[in-house]
């Protein structure tokens, strides 16, 4: 037989005072999620919740790294794009005073002099070009510590080291282009410097057969710049691609995240509501249930 148990006022006042507790706790909880727009604030308040979030907090800092990756490989190679295409116009240039003096190995000195001179011009301005840098580092230059790649001469003082970034998981790009790349290999007779040097002594000394021999050789620099600068507009538009897919990816991540963390407004202050009229009814049957005692008549 089961001895019923005995139901005393401080045990019916200890259970009331206990649930009313228990539902100030609840209504505070709620305040503190519409306060804060975070439906947990520590990892008892979902335990699953917070390690999706953890694991979603992480996705999103690679990928944030990701994309500010790709905005510094967009801007290496946005330099050394804009670069190769002036030194192409240059060359084009070039290529155009060598062949009107060619045309007229028999003219004045003066002429030939003007020829040649514009042709040193071009050339100090493509070394120009070739040390063009980017966040102070030369972009033709590898790795290199110095700050140029080229000396006055066009000598290549740079190394041939490649740098790169990490644009994706597993998804490496190199951001540089050497400068015997795009410019051909010091001591080739095909280097571009090499080549508008001895153009200018031909045109100078007159030499038809020497102008005629460093065209072809200008024009096989110039295939070389060409392909360089098809290289590196690929590498560019795969790094662009690469940034979009990232910020595509930080935005869904960004929702998921949204999605466990933060709290629905609507949602919370309807319970917020529904809260507070539930204890405000359990405080009115609190009041009649525990009737006053006989300290409060002797009072």
């Amino acid at each position: 037989m089961t001895i019923p148990s005995r139901t005393t006022a401080a045990s019916v006042q200890n259970r009331t005072l206990a649930d009313l507790q228990r539902g100030m706790q609840r209504g505070q909880k709620i305040q503190q999620q519409i306060s804060s727009g975070k439906a947990i604030s520590r990892p008892s308040d979902s335990p699953t919740g917070t390690v999706t979030s953890l694991q979603l907090r992480g996705e999103v800092r690679a990928t944030q790294q990701y994309s500010r990756n790709a905005d510094d490989g967009m801007g290496w190679l946005g330099v050394i794009q804009d670069n190769l295409q002036d030194a192409s116009t240059s060359v084009i240039r070039a290529r155009d005073l060598t062949v009107q003096a060619l045309n007229s190995t028999a003219g004045t000195p003066e002429a030939r002099e003007a020829f040649a001179y514009e042709i040193d011009n071009i050339k100090a301005s493509l070394i120009d070009q070739a040390n063009a840098k980017y966040l102070n580092r030369p972009v033709f230059g590898g790795t290199t510590a110095g700050g140029i790649a080229y000396d006055k001469t066009g000598e290549y003082v740079g190394d041939g080291n490649g740098t790169t970034r990490s644009i994706g998981p597993n998804a490496r790009v190199r951001i540089e282009t050497t400068g015997p790349e795009a410019f051909g290999a010091t001591g080739s007779d095909t280097q571009l410097f090499t080549v508008l040097t001895n153009l200018s002594k031909a045109i100078r000394d007159n030499d038809s057969s020497a102008l005629d021999s460093g065209l072809g050789k200008l024009d096989t620099a110039h295939d070389l710049l060409k392909t360089t600068l098809s290289d590196v507009g690929a590498r560019y538009n795969r790094v662009t691609q690469m940034k979009q897919s990232a910020e595509d990816h930080l935005l869904s991540v960004s929702s998921q995240l949204s999605d466990i963390e933060d709290v629905d407004l609507p949602k919370a202050i309807m319970e917020l509501q529904i809260q507070q009229t539930s204890y405000q009814a359990a405080l009115a049957a609190t009041a009649k249930v525990i009737q006053p005692s006989l300290i409060d008549f002797l009072r």
